[in-house]
């Protein structure tokens, strides 16, 4: 399932070799939402890996950009203890401007595929 949020670009970190053939980079939203009249903000890092890693270099700090996500964790073992982390798995990012002139979306929007829909409504 891929997930989407909308905020402001306000941290993009170095791309980092973590073997021979597998590299990462981190990048962080601004996310604000008026909640019971306080306004709440978040700051959400992302991951982005292998030939994603150059998509935030298209985007300046402080630009309002949407994110297109994937959640995925990972469970492993050290000295017999389990360990989990959680990563958000950035694979798209677009300028929050284009998507204001084709109507707003809500900040977290599940993919729907042929899959999820009936099979009469499908077009073929």
């Amino acid at each position: 399932m891929s997930y989407e949020i909308t905020g402001k670009l306000v941290a993009k970190y170095d791309i980092v070799q973590r073997t021979e053939t597998f590299k990462t980079r981190e990048f962080v939203i601004e996310k604000s939402e008026d909640i019971g009249g306080r306004t709440i903000t978040n700051y959400v890092k992302f991951q982005c890996v292998q030939d994603k890693t150059s998509m935030p270099d298209r985007f300046s700090i402080g630009e309002t950009v949407k994110v297109l996500f994937n959640i995925k964790g990972t469970k492993w073992t050290k000295d017999g203890k389990e360990n989990y982390i959680t990563n958000l798995d950035a694979w798209r990012m677009e300028s929050a401007k284009l998507n204001d002139m084709q109507g707003n979306t809500p900040d977290f929007v599940p993919d729907v595929t042929a899959n999820d829909m009936p099979a009469d409504d499908l077009p073929f």
